[in-house]
């Protein structure tokens, strides 16, 4: 009956290590894979005012990092979308954006080199009364440099958009391009094609979906 007993108790005990090792087995983060998006219209000039400046509608892309999809502006006021576009204005799901949990910072290195976000990192968020945003406005501040004697937008190498979504996970986005087809336009392109052919945003992304910081 003793050696009965102890085999059983030596049965719960492996048992229990047994489902301890799968427990840890699926708290291990898996590397997740980059999703390109192409060509993601962003309130699209429209013409030109009397001023000499791009005009627009003024309306703004809703996207959801988690469903990798664009997001009816009907919805703005929900938590469905984690980012939004409007020409070089990118906001995030939070403060005076969003009634989301997001928030982002603007990380100095190559995408595939930030594997984890630094412990040390602070989100901020989107307050619009202030001309504030998580991801700062203006050439040179975060994503891109305007050229003004080409009127060009271009991307800055080693910059990425880290961001913590509508619902509190975790994504890094690289922009490619600004221009549709992806690929910047030369300076002695035409005024036509300068205007019309900008606000298309080609981007890549990759989003932890189980809260991790690690990509």
């Amino acid at each position: 009956m003793k050696m009965n007993l102890r085999k059983i108790t030596m049965g719960l005990g492996l048992s229990i290590a047994l489902v301890a090792c799968t427990k840890d087995e699926e708290t291990i983060v898996v590397p997740v894979s980059a999703i390109t998006v192409s060509n993601l219209a962003a309130d699209t000039v429209t013409g030109l005012g009397v001023d000499g400046r791009p005009q627009s509608a003024g309306s703004t892309t809703y996207y959801s990092l988690v469903d990798n999809k664009v997001i009816a502006s009907t919805d703005a006021a929900s938590t469905k979308w984690d980012i939004a576009f409007s020409s070089t204005k990118i906001l995030v799901n939070c403060g005076t954006s969003g009634p989301g949990i997001g928030g982002a910072f603007v990380f100095k290195g190559l995408f595939d080199d930030l594997k984890t976000i630094p412990v040390d990192s602070s989100f901020a968020t989107d307050n619009s009364n202030a001309a504030s945003y998580a991801i700062p406005l203006g050439s040179g501040r975060a994503w891109y440099t305007y050229d003004g004697l080409t009127t060009l937008v271009s991307p800055i190498a080693g910059r990425v958009l880290v961001i913590r979504t509508a619902t509190g996970k975790f994504a890094k986005i690289e922009i490619l391009n600004y221009y549709k087809g992806g690929v910047t336009l030369p300076a002695t392109a035409s005024v036509s094609d300068k205007l019309f052919k900008q606000r298309y945003y080609t981007f890549r992304y990759a989003y932890q979906p189980n809260g991790a910081k690690t990509f």
